[in-house]
């Protein structure tokens, strides 16, 4: 192999395990051989680095609710100023949580971890208004991120965050509830079309009395499970919820639908069904082994496929982590990238549903790559940024932009501000080999194969830093 070919390979490799490479890392890494490579990349996402944000809220929420102060209708002067400053505190800590989570990607140094952690939580999509349980369920994802998957599905499935938001602790013997048994099955393991509504009614029985209790820790509350005989997939027997998910994983249905959406995630939005046969084969063998399946990746030559580079539409997270990392970004006022999220359509913790973000095509439209392909002109330079349109997750992204500061009167009626973000532009500039050419940076920095009016585009006159951010504000900077 050449070492062009190398160079381009690791190249395509730290897009998708990662957010992207440094040019001066890359020289490095594309002199060892391939497989080694990935090694250690699987290596140096080992250690475990959690987010310990979020430590006293928790016991501060249970003080208001053991005063009766949540359900509590008419409350005196003192108990509404508390219930507002836990209410404040909560969202105040719910930001800093979903900020600690984005710097930590663009700080890490174990960037397979943090990518496999991003996808988990689109996978395990979930909502909670207490950052607490938020946390833990984060911290659960990267825990597992490149674990055994047997064992991340039922520490999620016993997480008070997972268990609140699917109701299963109104789950009970006699009154079942059976939102949690169903997208354990439609959307964490087998998929539509691979169970029956049966099968559902016998799982949520199974899974009665998990619950969750003040501290936040997971109880099997025995006196609240039905501890009946039930007809699992034509198994019988008196079964509780790690019964189900052992059946569950029995099947090759599971590893089948696991293997398709992490195929999507890391190699295609189309996927070949070939390459999903051999997926799901090696992960149902090594017994869901997250790590052996995402080496069988990596280390597969379809995924280096000239049909598998370039083509993917890079998610929000990956676009503001990925240029936030190459530029060695600082945020002064961090709360912007909360905005830019929710303008991009990736909240972070804030999933539009229990199925995630759709991904893929749905990333953009028109008014999304407006947005992307001016943000960052916006971060490298600190322009001003129109945050006047609305700002949550669920709705459209509505949000004008302009490079410099107005002076029109009517802009005061606008909550206008800057990113305040510094690009550390002398040491990404010291990561380059001197003699560099602009259309050498431009073949570094877009994933997409060079084509002729982007050839022409780059001129020689140019600096690197101007050319840098000239192609990151082309629609080609925006596929990985």
């Amino acid at each position: 192999m050449s070492a062009k070919d190398n160079f381009l390979k690791v190249k395509h490799l730290y897009n998708r395990a990662g957010f992207g490479v440094s040019y001066t890392d890359l020289q490095k890494l594309s002199k060892k051989n391939l497989d080694k490579v990935v090694d250690n990349l699987l290596k140096d996402s080992q250690k475990d680095d959690p987010i310990n944000l979020v430590n006293d809220f928790e016991s501060k929420r249970q003080l208001l609710i053991q005063a009766g102060l949540y359900a509590k209708k008419d409350l005196n002067d003192d108990e509404k100023k508390m219930r507002q400053q836990i209410v404040r505190e909560q969202n105040e800590v719910s930001r800093d949580l979903n900020i600690a989570f984005i710097t930590k990607m663009i700080n890490t140094d174990a960037p397979l971890r943090e990518k496999m952690t991003l996808f988990w939580h689109g996978h395990f999509a979930c909502r909670s208004n207490n950052p607490f349980f938020a946390q833990q369920l984060n911290n659960i994802q990267r825990t597992n991120a490149l674990g055994s998957f047997k064992t991340l599905l039922i520490e999620v499935s016993k997480s008070p965050a997972m268990l609140q938001y699917l109701n299963n602790q109104q789950n009970r013997k006699g009154k079942p509830n059976e939102n949690f048994a169903r997208e354990l099955m439609e959307l964490f393991t087998l998929g539509r079309g691979n169970y029956t509504e049966q099968d559902i009614k016998e799982s949520a029985r199974s899974f009665t009395g998990w619950m969750y209790d003040k501290d936040g820790s997971f109880i099997f509350r025995q006196n609240l499970h039905d501890s009946g005989t039930k007809n699992f997939f034509g198994k019988i027997g008196n079964f509780e919820g790690e019964n189900i998910i052992d059946i569950i994983l029995e099947k090759p249905e599971t590893s089948q639908f696991i293997a398709r959406k992490i195929y999507k995630f890391f190699v295609n939005d189309n996927p070949n069904e070939d390459h999903i046969k051999e997926l799901a084969t090696h992960f149902y063998n090594s017994k869901y082994d997250i790590a052996s399946m995402m080496k069988k990746i990596f280390t597969s030559d379809w995924f280096y496929s000239p049909e598998n580079v370039g083509t993917k539409i890079k998610s929000p997270a990956d676009f503001l982590v990925g240029l936030s990392r190459e530029f060695y970004v600082t945020y002064n006022k961090p709360q912007v990238l909360i905005q830019l999220q929710s303008s991009l359509g990736q909240y972070l913790f804030n999933p539009p549903n229990v199925a995630g973000w759709p991904g893929g095509q749905s990333w953009i439209d028109s008014s999304s790559l407006m947005l992307r392909m001016r943000i960052p002109s916006l971060v490298l330079n600190d322009g001003e940024i129109d945050f006047s349109g609305k700002a949550d997750p669920e709705d459209e992204a509505v949000i004008a932009l302009s490079r410099t500061a107005t002076t029109n009167a009517n802009a005061k009626m606008k909550p206008k501000s800057y990113v305040n973000a510094n690009a550390d532009w002398p040491k990404f500039l010291d990561t380059l080999p001197k003699g560099l050419t602009p259309l050498e940076l431009t073949e570094f920095l877009l994933q997409p194969k060079l084509n002729a009016k982007i050839t022409a585009m780059v001129s020689d006159n140019k600096g690197l830093r101007s050319t840098a951010v000239e192609i990151t504000s082309m629609p080609e900077y925006q596929l990985c």
